[in-house]
């Protein structure tokens, strides 16, 4: 499955783009390297790849965001979740995530927030049963956040540190890995934008990039 063909069938299915001077293909170009780790004026003011503005760039890729395609609920057995801390102009926020464990190492979902608190966990984990049919086992580490929150849906947990719980360690070395351009610090001040570039992070993740321990594309072990 190529990630090129798969995004721009994706645009097509959805018209995102209008038609205008610039090609669909230079916009789909551009979309992928600014999704692997180019940033915006790397692409366009000191590499020449995409000839194009920044500016332009940054329009095209936010566009995107009508063609996120969120996990269908389906049967999970193992579900991890965590969170880590990024910054939006100087101030931290916590970004949580949620991964298939059991099969698919799925993205299943992502969500941002100021605060790292017990509601939180409820808001995040409602988000993630939405994803799932049944009741999947969680493991998470030991914050205390979590226990009063899962026990509230009725969830069976572990507190795992190690081993299990590789999948969302790899996926959040993933996302440092492209929020390093920004030195961890995202260059927006509103969370909506962050939670925006985290659905489009997820759509890569789980569509575009072929995932390391899989060897696969998630979305082609799903389709398996």
């Amino acid at each position: 499955m190529n990630p090129y063909n798969t995004l721009l069938k994706a645009v097509l299915d959805a018209h995102i783009f209008r038609r205008n001077k610039r090609p669909l293909e230079s916009k789909i170009l551009a979309s992928l390297l600014y999704m692997s780790g180019l940033s915006y004026r790397a692409m366009t003011c000191q590499t020449r790849v995409i000839e194009a503005s920044h500016v332009s760039v940054f329009r095209w890729v936010h566009a995107l965001k009508g063609i996120v395609s969120h996990p269908p609920r389906s049967e999970r057995k193992i579900v991890a979740i965590d969170e880590t801390k990024l910054k939006i102009r100087g101030r931290h926020v916590f970004v949580w995530a949620a991964i298939d464990d059991a099969d698919t190492k799925e993205l299943l979902a992502v969500y941002a927030s100021y605060y790292r608190s017990s509601i939180n966990t409820i808001i995040f984990v409602k988000k993630v049963l939405d994803t799932c049919v049944g009741t999947p086992v969680v493991l998470v580490d030991g914050g205390p956040w979590y226990p009063w929150a899962l026990n509230r849906y009725g969830l069976k947990w572990l507190h795992i540190t190690f081993g299990e719980r590789n999948a969302i360690e790899r996926f959040f070395r993933t996302l440092k890995e492209r929020t390093r351009r920004f030195y961890n610090n995202l260059p927006s001040d509103r969370l909506d934008n962050l939670e925006s570039f985290l659905s489009l992070f997820m759509t890569w993740y789980n569509h575009l990039r072929k995932h390391q321990g899989l060897g696969r594309i998630p979305l082609e072990v799903m389709l398996s």
